[in-house]
């Protein structure tokens, strides 16, 4: 048997967004925590890494804050000021040109009124969140394995411990692994838990373009026949596309020339922020939902997209993997505390029932959303439109749904209130 490389309380496969956010939580409160990411943290550093940005919830910007990410990010997001939500089918589809006449207009100045208050969100590309992590890691001395690929995990083989083999026959050990290894995980696969699965017939074209005028920090979601058209707001007159459309429609998007794009970008994006043009390469993504029927198994937590993947129509799926990350923090810390078993059911148990309401309300409310959306039936459309107009007059209803999407809902963990994490 191999003598193990590391031996403490928490072993994390998946050194992405939401592993180093965990790792960085339970190291700066006091437990021994190791990451294995199969990629060096500097590789995520590079500008066409992945081409995504993230709408990060402002609970979830409260815990980069409390980890000692957010003073290296700060001077990488953007502040969301305003959502406004429309039905883009008055338009055909073919031109923003304006909201549609059934629209609801989300102001974060209704739950924080200061002028320097909370915004509603805050927009960072993913690489900068890498960095701003990887910056932290190195700055708490974080005990990261990569590049690592993880191979399997083991159990039994040391009483009280899961081991993590890596592929090159190294070991980690510890009372608990965590499967922070993605939508297709890979831990998750090993122990056979379930998945719900479910495509939804679109692609995700993401890009990043500059325009004229000012964004003002709105963030616009326009919702057309073939999927939602998102427009993020970036820093310095920059925007991040989320542009949903049919497998076929996506890859011909993806693959036009610039000419072309350009042309079909103008006739989507429309002129009310002036010029616009493409200043990065462009991605796609298929959409698709994943739901893993339990969080946990045997030693084994699962954390962020491993334990589900949603549709990005809300832009929730890194603040689902943050308030999981926030949660297991709470969770082993308060055991760890008491002297219990970090991996023992009753622990991990806690873990689950605290964060599977949450996470099936905002599955299903983005599948909800994505069916009602993402159609042009004339009924379905009059019903949503007057859905919208209706909440769009309703004060309460507005901040609930703020509150809501910002996470500032239910039993708050410390990390997600901006507290501090200790033994």
């Amino acid at each position: 048997m191999s003598k193990p490389i590391f031996s403490g309380d928490v072993v994390i496969s998946g050194g992405g967004l939401a592993g180093l956010t965990l790792a960085l939580a339970l190291h700066k409160a006091g437990l021994a925590v190791a990451v294995v990411d199969a990629m060096e943290l500097s590789e995520y550093v590079t500008p066409d890494f992945d081409g995504r940005a993230s709408a990060l919830a402002y609970t979830s910007y409260r815990m980069l804050n409390a980890v000692g990410a957010g003073q290296h990010l700060k001077e990488h997001v953007q502040p969301i000021e305003d959502i406004l939500v429309v039905d883009g089918r008055p338009y055909d589809g073919l031109k923003r040109g304006g909201p549609g006449p059934d629209q609801l207009h989300f102001d974060r100045r209704e739950i924080s009124p200061e002028d320097d208050g909370e915004a509603l969100g805050y927009m960072a590309e993913n690489r900068w969140t890498r960095v701003a992590l990887a910056k932290a890691a190195d700055e708490a001395g974080l005990t990261v394995f990569a590049p690592a690929r993880a191979s399997h995990m083991q159990t039994n083989t040391t009483p009280g411990k899961n081991r993590l083999v890596l592929e090159s026959g190294e070991v980690l050990e510890a009372p608990l692994v965590v499967g922070c290894d993605g939508k297709f995980s890979g831990l998750r696969a090993q122990t056979g838990v379930r998945t719900l699965d479910h495509a939804y017939n679109q692609k995700a074209v993401v890009l990043t373009v500059e325009h004229e005028h000012s964004h003002e920090g709105v963030a616009y979601e326009c919702f057309m026949p073939t999927g939602p058209f998102a427009i993020l707001p970036l820093p310095n007159n920059r925007s991040s596309l989320v542009w949903c459309e049919r497998p076929k429609a996506a890859d011909a998007l993806k693959d036009m020339d610039d000419e072309g794009f350009q042309e079909a970008l103008e006739a989507r994006f429309g002129d009310f922020l002036g010029w616009v043009k493409p200043v990065s390469p462009r991605w796609t993504y298929p959409l698709t939902l994943k739901f893993s029927e339990r969080f946990t198994d045997d030693r084994l937590a699962l954390v962020g997209d491993a334990a589900r993947g949603i549709h990005p129509i809300a832009g929730q799926g890194f603040n689902l993997g943050v308030r999981d990350a926030a949660v297991l923090a709470d969770v082993l810390v308060d055991a760890k505390r008491a002297g219990l078993d970090l991996g023992a059911p009753a622990t991990l148990q806690r873990y689950e029932r605290w964060r599977k309401t949450d996470s099936v309300a905002v599955g299903l409310g983005a599948h909800l959303f994505t069916w009602l959306f993402s159609n042009d039936h004339s009924t379905i459309r009059a019903a949503r439109g007057l859905g919208l107009s209706i909440v769009d007059q309703i004060p309460a209803a507005r901040r609930f749904f703020m509150r809501t999407a910002g996470g500032e809902v239910g039993d708050l963990p410390a990390l997600l209130r901006g507290d501090s994490l200790h033994l």
